[in-house]
């Protein structure tokens, strides 16, 4: 999906809000994402924060007189490969249907020649009525498909059909819809190949307490492993997904989702889970090497530290080197991640010798094209051959796809 060029449509309803959580949705699965707004739905959200969450400059207007540029409607729908309309106010709903075109989202409708996908949020009687049911039939007719509305409060104050859905509920119809345009494509999954195998995959970072508010992390976000447990869900694998605290929402579909705190946490939910069973096991996390050897059981009172404050230390578990071994079996597939600022590649290959890895993903975050977060990444595949595969700077969305694409095929010609 990570390839998948989003146009996302903002109309002017209360429901503009969500929008914000499902650009970020997009954007965390690997979808390329830009924004046009109504002017009416700018009272509600601002551009900015459109521009904050995609990186991309948001079309407003016809005129260039906003951040984007005098024609960017015809730009806009060149660049897209979908089209989802949410909120799709019944006023939007009504000039897709009639043709009409004088402002920016209606515009790009009009000149935007591919799939488009609405989500319905309006008041009760406005969805009922027969013109939003006529215009519906119209659009449905030429081919747009809509999520929703569900029913639920609206913001008239009743509780009936007509609002939007969730993020994730368009978030999944999209994904659908993308897959039937990467259908084509001649560079994808190996059929069946990941469909049924039980994949393990760990998350995001580890929170070492030092006393019951404070605590030692790391800078991780958790965007790479929620990734590749998408890519995974998405390609029917039976994906145990075990996170550290992170605010990415899970990816549908999840056999299941396993929130951790500490190290210790992350281990023992490791262990279960191999015991549990697991053909695949992916240790994205980047988990803390080390925790304070004495957490105090309340809080550490700043006048009772002095001047200066030393925290004492103690190894964590190595959870690849101690305990995938004690709970592994012969025919487990050990896929490690190694985040290196200085010598990545030989770093990288002496970690996977040393704890016994089929694979290991080398990163560099501070790396030109790479970074932390919901942002372009890039990475490199090592097996006992040594490079597999070394990406360009993408989506982690698609370098989780592709990723699971390259095991794939080296698992075949194994």
């Amino acid at each position: 999906m990570a390839s998948v060029r989003v146009l996302l449509l903002v109309s002017g309803g209360i429901a503009a809000y969500k929008a914000c959580f499902l650009a970020r949705l997009l954007m965390q699965t690997g979808f390329s994402v830009r924004v046009a707004m109504t002017e009416a739905s700018t009272r509600f959200v601002t551009p900015l924060t459109f521009q904050a969450l995609t990186g991309q400059p948001v079309a407003t207007d016809l005129w260039g007189e906003g951040q984007s540029e005098a024609l960017d409607h015809i730009e806009y729908a060149r660049w897209a490969d979908l089209a989802i309309v949410a909120p799709a106010t019944a006023n939007t709903m009504a000039k897709a249907a009639g043709g009409i075109a004088d402002d920016i989202v209606s515009t790009l409708l009009l000149a935007f020649p591919g799939p488009v996908l609405m989500a319905p949020a309006m008041n009760d009687n406005m969805w009922q009525h027969a013109a939003t049911q006529a215009n519906l039939k119209i659009l449905h007719s030429r081919g747009v498909a809509t999520v929703g509305p569900g029913e639920g409060w609206l913001a008239c104050g009743t509780v009936s059909q007509g609002r939007m859905s969730e993020p994730e509920d368009i978030l999944a119809a999209a994904v659908e819809m993308a897959a039937g345009l990467d259908s084509s494509e001649p560079d994808k999954m190996p059929e069946g190949f990941w469909t049924g195998k039980r994949v393990l995959i760990t998350a995001g970072p580890t929170h070492e307490p030092i006393d019951p508010v404070r605590y030692v992390a790391n800078r991780s976000s958790g965007a790479m492993g929620f990734a590749l447990a998408a890519a995974a869900v998405q390609a029917g694998a039976k994906v145990h997904l075990v996170a550290g605290p992170t605010s990415l929402v899970a990816p549908r579909g999840l056999e299941r989702l396993e929130p951790v705190q500490s190290a210790d946490d992350m281990a023992g939910a490791v262990a279960s889970a191999l015991e549990a069973g697991a053909d695949w096991i992916f240790m994205a996390a980047a988990v803390a090497d080390y925790t304070p050897a004495e957490p105090a059981s309340g809080k550490i009172k700043k006048e009772a530290l002095g001047d200066q404050w030393s925290l004492q230390m103690k190894p964590n578990p190595d959870i690849l080197a101690q305990v995938v071994p004690n709970h592994s079996h012969p025919d487990l597939k050990i896929v490690g991640f190694a985040l290196e600022t200085d010598d990545m590649m030989q770093r990288a290959a002496a970690k996977r010798r040393a704890k016994n890895m089929n694979y290991i993903v080398a990163n560099n975050p501070t790396a030109e094209g790479a970074g932390f977060g919901v942002v372009n990444h890039q990475v490199t595949l090592m097996g006992e051959a040594g490079v597999i595969w070394q990406s360009e700077s993408a989506p982690k969305g698609q370098l989780a796809s592709e990723i699971l694409k390259r095991l794939a095929d080296t698992e075949k010609e194994i």
